[in-house]
């Protein structure tokens, strides 16, 4: 057949005019306009009224690192203070491929089906080489993503610890200012670094597969002392039989770890995301543990805890970011960079060089 003739869903049909194509650089100016234009407090006005829109805006200018945006942010998270930590924070991890952005959507639709504000930060992981992010848990959660009592934000792990987004921390408060009562916290997967979303929510649940095991070995251990809870997902069709072997095996593990300051013991439940069983139980099972943490005054000291890690964090984050915009050490480490390449100077030698222009 002629190729000319040949039809391809890539065909455009007579009449449609193209669209221009986008220009990014004047779409970030046209956002940076409509950020610029509202002050703080009308921001903080909206946001503690339940304004979706203002979060977004408000929680774009926590996670800029345009310094104009710095003291701006400071102001709206320190407004919205009063009105947050009315919230239950549930961290959400486990390995790729365990279903977690299912499980959220399922739970989410569970949660607001009880009358709850339910506000997932997602966190995508980014590319160590072109730095770039897909942030695609709005496309995966495409039935949440409609709930008018859902709001999901996906955000870019950048280089943060646990691929935990810079600003997450600060992002929660601004959800409970807006009346999310429950925060949950998406990971991008599991590794020894999730102590940071540890330290942040109130309950830690993990999710897993059965048969993933033994390629867990090397980071099962400190993940499993974190955890609150162990989900085997997945236990569906052919996967029942595995998932209650699966869930035996974890609570033989679980009696090994040492007992939790909380005073829960980690208990072990099987679900399936995908035909929504054993959704509610979990929900159930987190109820009780709030209340038990609350009687026993953990929850609240786990909290106090929480504020004082995140100062000293914010604390080294800020000295980090002052020193490397520093013009005289952006010029020593230069400088620098090139005797390392040379190996005019060891790499250790250059660094003391380097602290020593700092420390002047």
């Amino acid at each position: 057949m002629d190729n000319i003739n040949r039809k391809s869903a890539l065909k455009e049909n007579e009449g449609v005019v193209p669209p221009n194509s986008t220009n990014a650089s004047a779409i970030a100016a046209i956002q940076k306009k409509r950020l610029q234009k509202q002050t703080a407090e009308e921001l903080i006005s909206r946001i503690t009224k339940g304004d979706a829109v203002a979060l977004s805006q408000g929680i774009t200018l926590v996670e800029s690192l345009n310094p104009e945006h710095h003291n701006k942010a400071n102001q709206i998270i320190q407004g919205c203070l009063p009105f947050a930590n009315k919230s239950i924070r549930i961290g959400i991890t486990g390995v790729p491929g365990v279903g977690k952005s299912t499980f959220i959507e399922a739970f989410g639709s569970l949660l607001t089906s009880l009358g709850n504000k339910v506000a997932v930060l997602a966190i995508d992981p980014s590319s160590s080489i072109t730095k770039g992010s897909i942030l695609g848990d709005k496309t995966r959660m495409e039935e949440l993503v409609k709930n008018p009592n859902a709001y999901i934000r996906p955000s870019a792990s950048g280089n943060s610890l646990g691929g935990v987004a810079r600003k997450t921390r600060e992002s929660i408060i601004l959800c409970e200012a807006c009346g999310y009562n429950i925060i949950l916290v998406e990971t991008v997967g599991v590794g020894q670094s999730e102590t940071a979303v540890h330290s942040m929510v109130d309950f830690f649940l993990l999710l897993n597969l059965a048969g993933a095991g033994d390629e867990l070995q090397g980071i099962k251990r400190g993940i499993m002392e974190m955890a609150d809870a162990v989900v085997i997902n997945k236990a569906d069709g052919e996967n029942i039989k595995k998932a209650q072997l699966a869930r035996l095996e974890y609570v033989r593990a679980l009696h090994l770890f040492p007992k939790k300051d909380s005073g829960w013991p980690p208990e072990v439940r099987t679900s399936s995301a995908l035909e929504q069983t054993g959704i509610l139980k979990i929900w159930e099972m987190i109820q009780e543990y709030i209340i038990l943490t609350k009687e026993n005054n953990f929850f609240q000291n786990n909290r106090q805890e929480q504020n004082q890690f995140w100062m000293m964090e914010t604390i080294q984050e800020e000295v980090l970011m002052h020193f490397y915009n520093a013009p005289a050490i952006a010029e020593a480490i230069e400088k620098n960079k090139k005797a390392v390449q040379k190996n005019e100077i060891s790499p250790f030698a250059a660094a003391q060089l380097v602290l020593k222009t700092y420390f002047k």
